[in-house]
């Protein structure tokens, strides 16, 4: 009976592939007639379809042009609507046009499932009207968010504290940088709110509420060295990012040296987000294998998902010095069944100067064997090289970074670990170059 199981799963997975590739040629079927106006439309240009419509319950305006002339489409099975339920991050790749510089690949995001965007208009109406559904932009003047109008001066802490991670302890320098960097407004420079109108001064809050991510891409931007996607604009819901490269996990089972390369470069993203001359500690409470990408032309490693991004002001801690500000924190390992998880306190990332979450976040999602991630254990570093393996330096120094055995051991580990990375990454470097 046991010699014939293998048999029998091994039929069972034919008929179930058999019945995948059925199911998906009948919904072909039931769907030419959209597969076909989907290939002959552009979408994008439709106000409907990036709920353009919505605003100011929106993201922005600022490419709006560049959609409705038809310079951002989507790329081939972006268009298929039907596939639509598979995706849903609603994350879409599409092409970008501009008559002198040619098209390039571009990344469009709602920045949240259809479910939570459908929430987050019910908020809006519950709140204005106490009923789920309304007029949605009649609602908007009667919430918190228009509530902030121009006769108030600054964005200040108590008015947005806890809205999302970016501003779970916001100190009044974040936020006059988060205003006067803002891209969707043309008199973008001045932190002071009255210089933005009306239907901006929403648009800015509703995203800081909902999804900051395009706010934290736009205060802390890829032209001044930091390590996330470029934003471009948005318009309705729809938001445009410079697309990276292929996604981390790709690069799982690439040869020994690239892999090293890639670690050291997270190391340094952990190092550069925690210790920086702005005094700004950029804490990833979101760590996994999908969240990062790699360039293809300079194999740069790149945060491409920044919505759980909390922002804490070194400066305004020690300036406040809340109970143990100054005492080192190790972040607590836990053993944990699911993918990418992380334990930490937030309220205690807000009150230290010096915190090891970054580097135990990288250690433990992406480089030890204790990163899970899509069914496979072992992290970017599994299966060592022999003689790497036999030294064992690498092997413990990624152990007591995620899982330290000595008091404030993953400092040093951290530390030791960027040096270790660094000199492996140069070995293999001069061993090409011979």
């Amino acid at each position: 009976m046991l010699r014939f199981l293998p048999l029998k799963l091994g039929r069972l997975y034919r008929c179930l592939k058999l019945l995948l590739v059925v199911g998906l040629f009948v919904i072909l079927l039931m769907n030419t007639h959209n597969l076909f106006a989907s290939f002959q439309k552009n979408e994008l240009t439709d106000r409907r379809f990036i709920n353009l419509n919505k605003c100011p319950a929106c993201f922005g305006t600022s490419w709006c042009r560049k959609f409705m002339n038809g310079q951002v489409s989507f790329e081939t099975w972006g268009r298929l609507r039907f596939l639509d339920v598979f995706n849903v991050k609603n994350v879409y790749f599409a092409q970008y046009g501009e008559p002198r510089e040619g098209t390039r690949r571009v990344v469009l995001k709602r920045l949240g499932s259809n479910q939570e965007l459908a929430e987050i208009d019910q908020k809006i109406c519950k709140r204005a009207t106490g009923r789920p559904r309304c007029d949605l932009i009649q609602a908007m003047y009667k919430t918190e968010f228009s509530r902030i109008n121009g006769d108030v001066r600054l964005l200040t802490p108590e008015v947005v504290e806890g809205w999302s991670d970016l501003v779970h302890c916001p100190s009044q320098r974040l936020l006059d940088r988060v205003v006067r960097r803002y891209a969707e407004t043309k008199d973008s420079g001045s932190f002071l709110l009255k210089n933005l109108k009306d239907t901006e001064r929403m648009q800015l809050l509703m995203t800081l509420a909902f999804n900051p991510e395009p706010l934290v891409l736009q205060s802390f931007p890829s032209d001044e060295g930091w390590p996330f996607a470029k934003y471009l604009g948005a318009c309705g819901r729809m938001v445009a990012v410079n697309y990276v490269g292929e996604e981390l996990w790709s690069f799982y089972n690439a040869p020994w040296e690239k892999r090293v390369d890639l670690a050291r470069q997270l190391m340094d993203i952990a190092e550069q987000l925690t210790n920086n001359d702005f005094d700004f500690a950029l804490y990833l409470l979101d760590v996994s294998f999908d969240n990062f990408a790699v360039g293809p032309r300079d194999g740069k490693v790149i945060v491409v998902d920044a919505e759980n991004v909390l922002v804490a002001d070194k400066r305004l801690i020690k300036q406040n010095k809340p109970e143990n500000y100054d005492v080192w924190y190790e972040s607590r390992f836990e053993e944990c069944d699911r993918e990418g998880c992380l334990s930490f306190s937030k309220d205690s990332l807000c009150s230290r100067v010096t915190v090891d979450h970054n580097y135990y976040a990288v250690c433990q999602n992406l480089l030890s064997r204790y990163a899970t991630w899509r069914g496979t254990t072992g992290g970017l570093l599994h299966d060592l090289p022999t003689h790497i393996a036999k030294d064992g330096q690498l092997e413990a120094l990624l152990d007591e970074c995620t899982k330290p055995k000595k008091r404030y051991g993953r400092f040093q580990a951290a530390k030791e670990l960027r040096e270790y990375l660094t000199q492996l990454a140069a070995a293999s470097s001069s061993a090409t170059a011979r």
